[in-house]
């Protein structure tokens, strides 16, 4: 059970009701069921709905004291007696969207700390959430319902759509963002972009005169850092999701419902095509181009072109199969080795 001190829950909820909500088929048991609350498969007990959304869990499922459980239809046959049921083709998604129902995401209500610096020529939008300690710069236009958290600072020009979410000392410059997107604590976007002409006498800084677009229902994690574009900007694409601690470097352009996973790094310039998954600790090389639907395995190291749909491991990445390959090559030849000596 989530802890009430911070995770207010509502409820309880109906089956029926439930089933509504995650697109889901009730299969066993009586819409009119009630439940209280979301819980793992082998903590669940009474008025408590779980889901199995992995074939590796089925003997957790076998024995779960769940009142009811989301599973994929295929599983309905394996579920004890007496457990309520909803089929999904999706379970995991149908448990987001009912773990939402019993814990949506908390909104404050609109106010302006009298802490907080907003100076006459930004403008706010109607019922916006400003915390103490923030610092709006001059002629920003923050969009209605937004939220701009504690010690955030927006730079002068941004522009930031409806609904956003600006984390705790985040900051944001250079940038225009879009509707619903969200920022986590200690975001940095819109900073320099590391650009330097190489000289025996020093180094020569590039101006950076580019900005950060950023689309709607963007999520950008914990400490991820976004520079801002040389000359053409840096871009991410509606509905990106990027994990804490990622580098994105100037001019990178990401396309729409790409993941990026933690401590992965895109060099300048590098474009990745729509849904490409780059999983933890990845590195691209700057000035490349990764393909629709790549996806690259954790802690690879990309020094090429990715065709659409590749998958990719290892450093250098390679395709999976001629990756695996080679390991496998490998393996065989230092067991031959070893029986030799």
């Amino acid at each position: 059970m989530a802890d009430p001190r911070f995770f207010h829950r509502t409820g309880p909820h109906t089956l029926g009701h439930l089933a509504g909500l995650a697109g889901a088929e009730i299969v066993r048991g009586s819409a009119d069921l009630v439940l209280e609350d979301v819980e793992a498969l082998d903590r669940a007990g009474a008025r408590q709905i779980s889901f199995l959304d992995n074939v590796k869990y089925r003997d957790a499922f076998k024995v779960s004291k769940a009142a009811a459980c989301i599973v994929a239809p295929e599983m309905v046959e394996l579920a004890p007696e007496g457990m309520a049921l909803l089929a999904s083709k999706s379970p995991y998604k149908s448990y987001a969207l009912i773990a939402q129902a019993f814990y949506p995401e908390p909104w404050p209500e609109t106010r302006i700390a009298n802490t907080a610096m907003v100076p006459p020529g930004a403008r706010l939008g109607q019922g916006c959430v400003i915390e103490d300690g923030v610092v709006i710069g001059e002629g920003a236009e923050i969009g209605d319902g937004c939220w701009i958290e504690a010690n955030a600072v927006i730079g002068p020009k941004v522009i930031i759509g409806t609904r956003c979410r600006i984390g705790a000392n985040a900051s944001v410059f250079h940038a225009h963002i879009g509707h619903g997107s969200r920022l986590y604590p200690g975001v940095r976007v819109g900073q320099d972009g590391f650009g330097f002409a190489i000289d025996p006498a020093g180094y020569v800084k590039v101006p950076q005169l580019g900005r950060v677009i950023i689309g709607d229902n963007v999520e950008i994690g914990a400490n991820t850092c976004i520079d801002r574009g040389a000359g053409p900007d840096t871009v991410i694409g509606d509905g990106t999701w990027i994990d804490n601690l990622v580098q994105i470097g100037h001019n990178v352009k990401i396309g729409k419902r790409c993941v990026i996973v933690a401590q992965a790094g895109v060099s300048g310039s590098t474009v990745l095509e729509d849904y490409v998954v780059l999983a933890g600790q990845v590195g691209i090389a700057g000035h490349l181009r990764i393909g629709m639907g790549a996806r690259v395995a954790a802690q690879s190291g990309v020094m090429r072109d990715i065709p659409a749909g590749e998958e990719m491991m290892g450093y250098p990445a390679l395709p999976l199969r001629q990756f695996m390959r080679q390991i496998a090559t490998l393996s065989r030849l230092t067991k031959k080795g070893s029986a030799s000596s």
